[in-house]
């Protein structure tokens, strides 16, 4: 045997475990690395304003609480006020639901020439299976709730704490990462914080902004309309619309046409009409000038990036994804060096076979236009006419009306 067999094979057995190690731990950590990611992205939208309120005299530590401070009275508020809004129109939703299945079934035996009554579905959604075992389940399922929003709350917590160390202390952390680095990589890699400061806090003010106009927008057309819940209806659509890209506004209008339709069904015809005019209104004017100087992506980049994220990390990174993929494109753009592009017709679509075939037809159509015309000048007596006149073809004396020479002229040696 070898000597160098039992070090090798006691060196891959090491290297083996510390993997497995590596591996178990990653897997046991992966909930405080997602919090720690969005600590970190919390960080960096609120990194504006703690730095404008620090430039000013206020330490940062205490400009950073007044910040978390507005954050959280803003959320708890916003919580608060929705959830008592939802909880009274949903206690009016439910004792209105036996009015909204007689009009449902009036109109499907109206339309299907059906014989429905309310007291047959009923008693079918009584007798279902499918309703029961899902009661059993949620009486069951009690202490589990209680457990996840234990949880969630903790979880919460956690996030707000790291993301305010990484908020407080963004001099000192930037410094410990710099001390690390040599000279010419320290100017990267602040040059990378600084875009990532702006391209995340430029996302989410400017999704907020949008959120807040589309909510507005889509009540004052639910609150004309008169349809039920319009508040909350308006809340829903502001928020999923804008923090879910491209198929955001879609989904949300989906709950405000149900509603509508249980109105009147031309009502929900009017709200899809209005979702997708204001789509291309959102798309085409106020976005480009909200979005031009912050987060500037094309929409089929962003939806593939909410899409990548939502795979990888779930709601998390459908949440993180357009603001990474923004900071991503922009430190790219500022190292990533550009030429002009030549004036090609193919640059802009255009087939350069296609352009040769014209050209060719264009050359044939003055061809023949200019046969005619040459034709006309010569005498109709002239040589150029005459189908045998062969000395004349091959001169231009002929042609400009001069006598044709004489074959053979050389051959005798005579004049």
């Amino acid at each position: 045997m070898p000597r160098w067999l039992p070090r090798a094979m006691i060196l891959a057995l090491t290297l083996y475990a510390c993997f497995q190690l590596g591996s178990w731990a990653f897997h046991q950590l992966i909930g405080l690395l997602i919090n720690i990611l969005i600590a970190f992205f919390l960080a960096l939208a609120v990194e504006p304003a703690v730095g404008w309120m620090a430039a000013r005299g206020m330490r940062r530590g205490l400009a950073t609480f007044l910040v978390f401070l507005v954050v959280l009275i803003s959320s708890v508020g916003f919580v608060v006020l929705l959830g008592s809004m939802l909880a009274t129109q949903i206690v009016d939703m439910v004792e209105e639901f036996p009015k909204y299945i007689d009009s449902l079934i009036a109109w499907i035996n109206h339309t299907f020439n059906t014989e429905l009554s309310r007291v047959e579905v009923q008693k079918g959604l009584l007798r279902s299976d499918t309703l029961r075992s899902y009661v059993e389940n949620s009486a069951s399922g009690v202490l589990d709730v209680s457990a996840t929003v234990l949880g969630g709350l903790f979880r919460l917590l956690t996030i707000f704490l790291f993301s305010f160390y990484f908020a407080a202390d963004g001099p000192r952390l930037r410094r410990a990462l710099c001390s690390v680095l040599p000279p010419h990589r320290q100017a990267e890699v602040l040059r990378a914080w600084e875009i990532a400061v702006d391209k995340t806090g430029g996302y989410l003010y400017s999704r907020g902004l949008m959120a807040l106009i589309s909510g507005v927008a889509h009540y004052v057309l639910l609150q004309f309309l008169d349809v039920p819940y319009a508040p909350a209806l308006a809340v829903w659509v502001g928020l999923v619309s804008q923090f879910i890209p491209t198929i955001g506004t879609y989904m949300a209008g989906a709950l405000p046409m149900l509603l509508a339709f249980t109105v009147n069904p031309w009502y929900a015809l009017w709200v899809l009409g209005f979702v997708v005019v204001y789509q291309q209104f959102e798309n085409y004017v106020l976005q480009p000038k909200l979005t031009a100087k912050t987060v500037d992506i094309h929409p089929a980049v962003a939806f593939g990036s909410v899409v990548a994220g939502t795979a990888l990390l779930g709601a998390v990174g459908a949440l993180i994804a357009i603001p990474a993929v923004a900071t991503l494109q922009a430190f790219l753009g500022a190292y990533v060096k550009r030429y002009d592009v030549t004036e090609d017709p193919r640059v802009h679509g255009h087939r350069r076979n296609g352009e040769m075939v014209l050209a060719r037809l264009q050359r044939a159509l003055r061809a023949n236009a200019a046969a005619p015309a040459a034709e006309d000048r010569g005498p109709s007596g002239d040589s150029a006419a005459r189908p045998g006149a062969v000395g004349a073809d091959r001169t231009g004396t002929a042609a400009e009306g001069g006598p044709a020479p004489t074959p053979d002229r050389g051959r005798g040696g005579e004049g």
